[in-house]
């Protein structure tokens, strides 16, 4: 521990040193076994599925899924995963190798900023604290443009708050554009929130730390023109093409998403709050305190907390109000509640760490539990019996809760209670005494978990939610004329299959491209269904097994079952 403490405070050298650790290390459970799971719908297939049509079709202005427009997202991680499939083929890890290099690239940012702003100790323990966040890194692992948008806006207002702590007689004006060309990035990579998430908070960092002399110094011309040179050609490309795009992805996408429940994402206010506690976790514990801090030093560290802080709460509080409520919405507030914990834990190094010794004792008691938790979990079955013996009321909701839980291996409960045991156990020792051991621990530990997670437990999740075997089958029986139909969308099967698919039932995010020209023949309603299937073309069909019960008594000739996965089926009509 006195190593670490050495090495970490070193000179005002080692930059290169530390940013080839942090990728070295700290990459291993951003990019294991990367490819080696299946693509998960619907986030999964839909953005491997877009740049697959942009390069057969080569078309990378008008993006399509299944071969209708597709406009709820701009292209910038399209054409990112378009350039790896280009790069190394139509495969899993092309496909997901982009995002997790935004989570990576978020990691070394975090240590820029924090180094920039703070020294290198709490530059070092902040890309920890980042890397080792368990929902961070399993997110970055999943195709989402979240993350790509949390790398742009972390990399934006990370160059923002640098250039505006800097001296006057050192201004730059390489991190005034630096902001400009990564909010510009950040629109293109999830919409008009790359632009107003930097400029409300800009604006309240003005406005509560006094700072409004800092607009002169913003290269305000220059860095609009920049912003315009990035965003425009797209927006007036796809625009020209396609008349309709500016109404569907200015007012639906942004607009309506914000203000209504029109995209079925409705959650409680409070939604935010537990999902940040479990995403975050060993560290969700330690925000209250950094949050305090934060704001009671406002006017004694220099504006850099104040600003750190406005970015998480000011990002919290908007998607909170929102009526569109998904977890990963959260992941641009994740860097800056990195830095600001790291701060607050170098603040008690050289003391007794008595100020976080509440926290340490809660999340060292929810760490025991979930080590337990974690153990049981493989016995689930038996776990189940007993819980219904004491209690018989939940005898139904557990038969359910059992039926599609996940299967975890006995080693890996095992492995996976241990590390949470251990965590659990030094927390509640060096509760108040050592926060160095608390550190490391956590590190380290979190870091095990990280690697055995998606080795050991999301190979599981992903074989039951993915359509890949039942693609891969329909590859093997299809004929170039078959008719391959899902009930519902799947995007993963047109990737897998490299075809397009036929739609019926609720075509979902499909319904806006479905109503471009005539696209009834692709979107049949269960009557034209019916039609197709006793028809003499040769029709694949997959659909949950409780829909084929429903279904299975209408399909003349009767339904031929080519293969179950998970809990979905491959039925025939030949």
């Amino acid at each position: 521990m006195r190593d670490l403490k050495v090495y970490s405070k070193s000179g005002h050298d080692g930059w290169l040193r530390d940013m080839l650790l942090i990728m070295i290390v700290l990459g291993i459970p951003f990019l294991q076994f990367l490819g080696s799971l299946p693509l998960i719908d619907p986030d999964e297939g839909r953005y491997a599925e877009i740049p697959r049509e942009m390069l057969e079709r080569w078309d990378f202005i008008t993006p399509t899924l299944n071969y209708v427009h597709y406009f709820e997202k701009p292209p910038l991680l399209y054409w990112l995963n378009a350039a790896s499939m280009k790069l190394f083929g139509l495969n899993e890890f092309a496909a997901r190798l982009p995002s997790a290099l935004s989570g990576l690239a978020t990691v070394l940012a975090t240590y820029v900023i924090a180094r920039r702003l703070y020294d290198r100790r709490i530059a070092l323990i902040s890309a920890l604290i980042l890397a080792t966040s368990a929902g961070f890194v399993l997110q970055s692992r999943i195709i989402l443009t979240d993350m790509l948008l949390t790398f742009c806006l972390t990399a934006a207002l990370g160059s923002f708050i640098v250039a505006a702590s800097r001296e006057k007689h050192r201004d730059s004006s390489l991190p005034w554009h630096l902001f400009y060309l990564f909010s510009a990035l950040a629109v293109l990579a999830k919409g008009l929130i790359g632009f107003v998430f930097p400029a409300g908070i800009i604006f309240f960092y003005m406005l509560l730390g006094h700072e409004w002399r800092t607009l002169k110094r913003m290269r305000l011309l220059s860095g609009m023109l920049l912003f315009l040179a990035v965003t425009a050609p797209w927006f007036v490309a796809v625009s020209l093409s396609n008349p309709e795009f500016a109404r569907f992805f200015f007012i639906h996408e942004h607009f309506e998403r914000f203000t209504s429940t029109v995209h079925g994402r409705s959650q409680p206010v409070w939604f935010f709050i537990p999902v940040l506690a479990g995403t975050m976790l060993p560290w969700s514990f330690f925000i209250p305190g950094a949050l305090g801090r934060a704001w009671r030093n406002r006017h004694h560290d220099g504006l850099p907390g104040l600003f750190l802080l406005i970015w998480s709460v000011l990002i919290f509080l908007f998607f909170s109000k929102s009526n569109s409520k998904l977890v990963p919405y959260l992941l641009p507030i994740f860097p800056p509640l990195a830095i600001m914990i790291s701060e607050r834990f170098c603040s008690l190094l050289e003391g007794r760490g008595r100020e976080i010794k509440l926290a340490a004792l809660m999340l060292g008691s929810i760490l025991l539990l979930l080590g337990c938790g974690a153990i049981g979990y493989s016995n689930l079955s038996q776990v189940a019996a007993a819980i219904t013996a004491l209690i018989p009321s939940l005898a139904a909701p557990l038969k359910q809760f059992v039926t599609y839980a996940p299967v975890v291996s006995s080693a890996a409960g095992l492995a996976i209670g241990a590390l949470f045991l251990l965590q659990g156990a030094v927390l509640l020792f060096s509760a108040g005494k050592d926060p160095m051991r608390i550190v490391i621990v956590l590190c380290l530990a979190s870091f095990l978990l990280e690697i055995l997670v998606p080795h050991m437990i999301m190979g599981n999740i992903a074989s039951s939610e993915s359509p890949r075997d039942l693609a891969m089958k329909v590859r093997e029986l299809a004929r170039p004329e078959s008719r391959i139909v899902t009930v519902g969308p799947m995007q993963a099967v047109s990737w897998y299959t490299g075809r397009r698919v036929l739609v019926t039932g609720n075509p979902d995010e499909l319904t806006f491209g479905s109503k471009q020209g005539d696209q009834s023949a692709w979107f049949p309603d269960q009557q034209a269904l019916l039609r197709l299937w006793s028809g003499p073309e040769h029709v694949l069909l997959i659909l949950k097994k409780r829909e084929l019960e429903a279904l299975a008594p209408l399909l003349k000739p009767q339904a031929h079952i080519a293969m179950e996965s998970g809990r979905r089926m491959l039925i025939s009509n030949r």
